[in-house]
């Protein structure tokens, strides 16, 4: 039996298709997320991937905040009930998940079983998301890709100290001014992003081990800078921006079950 997840968000677009509820089949990620033809595109590339057809699928879920754009779904579900039962899958001993958006931050709590047991979410203000960073990057003339390679260079890391997304370009502009080195300042912002990602996360209570999810999590700068504000480990894999689409495919498996 073939499932799938979509997990539509706010910048990308992912999808996963798993076998039997256990095997890797397929997976996609699409940088244009809700408003766009993302999940469309994604859903076409993860289909080419397979080799199955559309109509193999047996039952779709979709998740993240445009899950309600995708019509083919058979049913939505929450992105932290997603991200939870991904995560769970794929590192049964966590216990915090930390997952960095391209427009909001959410920390969970998990139990041994993986259940969620709390979360804190900020998706008001665009401070500590890969929205941020995309700001910065662009400030920097700099490729987003970039600012982990620059933040390891630094031997002397620069305090971003507004929280705000538009005073701290001004304040960054002003450093660049100053004549601030590129590694140092790569290394404040990351490091900005860490104290206001880590603060959240102290609110809930750390329990180890503590997994990154989410784009952000691919940039070692940040995961480096968030281990120390944390003071501890951060388990990361290589498909951790695929943790909600997984979920997702893993909760439809459940449903074409019952």
């Amino acid at each position: 039996m073939y499932t799938l997840g979509v997990d539509v968000g706010s910048t990308t677009s992912k999808c996963m298709i798993l076998k039997d509820g256990k095997e890797f089949v397929s997976s996609s990620i699409v940088a244009a997320g809700t408003g766009t033809n993302g999940p469309e595109r994604a859903l076409e590339e993860v289909i080419e991937k397979a080799p199955i057809l559309e109509q193999d699928i047996a039952y779709i879920v979709a998740t993240g905040y445009g899950r309600t754009s995708f019509k083919i779904a058979n049913e939505e579900v929450s992105e932290l009930t997603c991200h939870a039962r991904g995560v769970h899958f794929t590192c049964p001993d966590v216990r915090t998940i930390i997952d960095i958006g391209g427009q909001d931050v959410k920390v969970l709590a998990l139990n041994e079983k993986g259940r969620m047991l709390n979360f804190l979410m900020n998706d008001k203000c665009a401070a500590g998301t890969g929205r941020f960073l995309d700001v910065m990057a662009n400030i920097l003339q700099l490729n987003i890709q970039d600012l982990e390679k620059q933040a390891a260079k630094s031997s002397n890391p620069v305090r971003i100290s507004n929280t705000c997304t538009v005073f701290a370009e001004s304040e960054v502009i002003s450093q660049l001014a100053l004549g601030v080195k590129l590694p140092d300042l790569v290394a404040g912002i990351c490091e900005s992003v860490a104290r206001r990602v880590g603060s959240l996360a102290k609110r809930i209570g750390i329990r180890e081990k503590v997994y990154m999810s989410g784009g952000v999590a691919q940039n070692g700068g940040v995961r480096t800078a968030l281990e120390s504000f944390l003071e501890t480990d951060i388990v990361f894999t290589k498909d951790a921006q695929l943790m909600g689409a997984l979920g997702a495919a893993l909760l439809a498996y459940d449903k074409a079950n019952k």
